[in-house]
């Protein structure tokens, strides 16, 4: 009997330590905001132990199909998060959390007044825009190309990166003279101020309502649903706007 007790306590304490572990599958457009995030939850909570993974939402979804084990994920839209849901690979309810803003960012050009005319100019020779097929900003950069009759005209001077950071790289470095990434990107430390972005109307494009949602897992992870109850919370209002992102109620 006393070794069943040990053995149990030993169990507990292991499903304890393992709850404590959240793994977030995060839209790679999120890497300094929840970076940041993530430093705030911890401060309050010294055992939470929060690991971040970034990339594009088509590729994390495909790695939580296959079996990965991620607690919670946030996607760059909210039709990712939906796929998983009516998969059963989720728990609890799909929640917004944010709108992204898209952007053309160079760090060898000064957009000015010209906005999208830029794109015009015989003197780009390359345009970056993360795969529409797993990247929902590289989607809507599509998207607004063909509304506004530049596609065309444009479609040989396009390349695409894996993901929206891969595609801000190609900018950043000058390999495409423009590329179409976050907002929150054109912020980041090494960007800001080493090149110009424009923040494109979004009533050119389709709202980049990107949303979260819990993962399936064997064991209940009750610090993933607490991480991202803070993660929606108010507490969380200013960094979200720091980082250039629309809140829910005020696009």
């Amino acid at each position: 009997m006393k070794r069943i007790t040990i053995s149990l306590a030993i169990l507990l304490a292991a499903i304890t330590i393992s709850a404590q572990k959240v793994n977030v599958a995060a839209a790679a457009n999120l890497r300094y905001v929840l970076e940041e995030i993530k430093t705030v939850y911890v401060k309050q909570n010294p055992k939470a132990k929060v690991n971040l993974t970034f990339g594009s939402s088509g590729m994390l979804i495909q790695q939580i199909q296959n079996g990965a084990s991620f607690d919670f994920f946030m996607a760059a839209d909210n039709e990712f998060p939906l796929k998983l849901k009516e998969k059963g690979l989720t728990t609890g309810s799909m929640t917004t959390y944010a709108f992204g803003k898209l952007v053309m960012y160079s760090s060898t050009l000064q957009f000015g007044k010209k906005g999208l005319e830029i794109l015009k100019s015989t003197t780009i020779k390359k345009i970056a825009i993360a795969n529409p097929e797993t990247a929902p900003y590289g989607e809507r950069a599509l998207e607004l190309l063909k509304s506004q009759k530049l596609y065309d005209g444009l479609k040989s001077k396009i390349a695409f990166g894996n993901d929206i950071s891969q595609t801000a790289q190609f900018a950043f470095t000058g390999n495409a003279e423009i590329g179409f990434i976050a907002l929150s990107l054109a912020l980041a430390p090494e960007m800001a101020g080493k090149g110009s972005y424009y923040i494109i109307p979004q009533s050119l494009y389709k709202p980049i309502e990107q949303a979260c949602i819990l993962i399936k897992t064997p064991v209940l992870n009750t610090e993933a649903a607490k991480f991202k109850k803070f993660v929606l919370s108010s507490a969380t209002k200013e960094i979200w706007e720091k980082w250039g992102y629309g809140l829910v109620g005020s696009k």
